[in-house]
């Protein structure tokens, strides 16, 4: 008989066929779960009255890195594992970043503006920023933020990296307010933690160069929106590039997505051709593993076993 798991948003095609006969494929339509025994997680909020609607549910395996978006102590309580796939974005987000990275630094969306309205300044009116030798701050340096580190450093920038949970030998390693004091361009590559919530503020801001330019592909959640858009307003930061915001994602009348000097993409930095595959087929693998009594290498609520065991 086929496990019955539920997924959250419509997949094309080439996502669907990883599901094999071992699998009944539910949803995303919500009446449909209460019947699941598993779950594959994109980007909707599963907290304790979503999984209260499926008691019968066992796992609940992202399609992706990050969990804030699963309550996992609600999760832990019902006795619900909770998966990630942590391996499987890296590539994607990192070619993601520098693209955001150039596209904020070169100006890329105005010139391209300029040239479909037929403005004749584009040399006058271009800004950008050459690379080579500039410090860029990489704060965080795991799986993304390493290999965007190495990335940059192969364009000959300076690379500056914070991570006070690692120890980086291939660059130079520095504390935040380094960061902030020395750092061209910023870039964000940490989970939402509480102790990295609105880790760009006014405060932060305000001991950061001038002109500073500061690009998250992380979780926007990261960056004090309100505080980022003033810091535009006086030019304290020079420009941005985006893939996260908050809220998320923006209202087509915010003002982040109406300047010349900031580049937002839809929280799609992980979603390419070879990403997309790396990501369900680990999140479906996590699911089968545990829905076969065993466990998965990528446990993010690892108490709940605890609670397996004395159920």
């Amino acid at each position: 008989m086929s496990d019955r798991i539920y997924i959250d948003r419509e997949l094309p095609p080439y996502l669907a066929e990883l599901f094999d006969d071992s699998w009944e494929v539910a949803g995303p339509d919500m009446a449909e779960l209460p019947t699941c025994l598993g779950a594959i997680a994109g980007s909707s909020r599963w907290d304790a009255e979503r999984m209260d609607e499926a008691p019968d549910l066992k796992v609940i395996s992202r399609s992706g890195i990050g969990f804030d978006t699963v309550d996992l102590d609600a999760a832990v309580q019902r006795g619900i594992v909770v998966c990630n796939t942590p391996d499987a974005p890296t590539i994607s987000t990192a070619e993601h970043t520098m693209s955001l990275l150039m596209a904020a630094t070169k100006f890329t969306a105005s010139n391209v503006a300029r040239l479909r309205q037929g403005r004749q300044d584009f040399y006058a009116a271009h800004e950008g920023i050459e690379l080579s030798g500039a410090t860029i701050g990489v704060v965080g340096h795991g799986r993304i933020g390493s290999r965007v580190a190495r990335m940059c450093a192969a364009m000959d920038m300076h690379v500056l990296v914070c991570d006070p949970y690692v120890e980086v030998t291939e660059h130079e390693q520095v504390d935040f307010e380094t960061i902030l004091a020395e750092s061209r361009i910023i870039t964000l590559h940490t989970p939402l933690t509480d102790e990295t919530r609105d880790l760009v503020n006014a405060d932060t801001i305000s001991r950061m160069k001038d002109g500073v330019v500061i690009v998250n592909a992380a979780r926007g959640g990261s960056i004090d929106t309100q505080a980022l858009i003033d810091a535009l307003d006086s030019g304290k930061i020079y420009a941005a590039g985006l893939d996260v915001t908050a809220p998320e994602p923006l209202d087509p009348d915010h003002t982040l997505l109406h300047r010349d000097n900031v580049v937002v993409t839809p929280h799609i930095a992980s979603a390419t051709d070879k990403g997309r595959i790396r990501m369900y087929a680990g999140a479906i693998a996590n699911a089968r593993t545990v829905l076969d009594g065993n466990r998965p290498d990528d446990v993010v609520n690892p108490h709940v076993y605890d609670v397996l065991e004395q159920s």
